[in-house]
């Protein structure tokens, strides 16, 4: 029987969930290397390359090891760009294992699986998200650049259904991104944008990974 296919991977990991409306709870997080976008402002630009090649079942391997000392049963699929890579035969062996899946991704590859949660993050210039990133997405993560206007805020929430909610997170903890983080908030309440919310990265503030 042919053997699924290998996956790139940067790095697994257990940590509390940084970022988004599942901030703070227990996950595993497998990071798969490769981006197809590559913003100037990432903060794991070490997944851009590289990595370990590894097969489904290694990978499951390496989980239920961290899961001997933590009591967890979300995984996360991030990255880079996880979706670059097929990761449906993972996908599918993690939930045979009883894992729930996260994934995080930049909305530019189409899904071949429904995660139960999926964080959609669009990236300057052009903020482009697929039709199925668009449905499924439970929520829409928008990192605070410098460069990020009002416009494009409007132009993103037009872009979701009002019942998703979209984070405004400043740039890797930085002071003026949290003060632009604010005055775009305050704009766009202004304007009567539905459900906008502030956020920031819980793992930069407590310094884990």
């Amino acid at each position: 029987m042919p053997q699924p296919p290998t996956l790139k991977i940067s790095e697994i990991f257990f940590s509390a969930a940084g970022e988004g409306l599942r901030q703070g709870e227990p996950t595993i997080f497998i990071r798969l290397s490769g981006c197809n976008l590559r913003c100037p402002f990432c903060d794991t630009k070490y997944a851009w390359k590289g990595g370990k090649e590894l097969r489904p079942d290694e990978i499951i391997a390496q989980i239920a090891k961290i899961k001997k000392n933590y009591r967890v049963n979300w995984v996360c699929l991030t990255g880079g760009e996880p979706l670059l890579q097929e990761v449906g035969p993972l996908v599918r062996l993690l939930k045979r294992n009883g894992y729930r899946i996260h994934l995080e991704t930049n909305g530019t590859r189409s899904l071949s699986f429904k995660p139960d949660w999926l964080t959609v993050s669009p990236k300057p210039p052009d903020y482009q998200v697929t039709r199925d990133c668009r449905k499924l997405a439970d929520e829409l993560k928008l990192v605070v650049t410098r460069n990020l206007k009002l416009e494009e805020v409007k132009k993103l929430r037009r872009a979701f259904s009002e019942k998703i909610p979209l984070l405004l997170q400043p740039q890797s903890g930085t002071a003026w991104s949290y003060k632009q983080a604010w005055k775009l908030y305050l704009q766009a309440v202004q304007a009567g944008l539905k459900n906008i919310r502030l956020s920031c990265q819980l793992h930069k503030i407590y310094a884990i990974k």
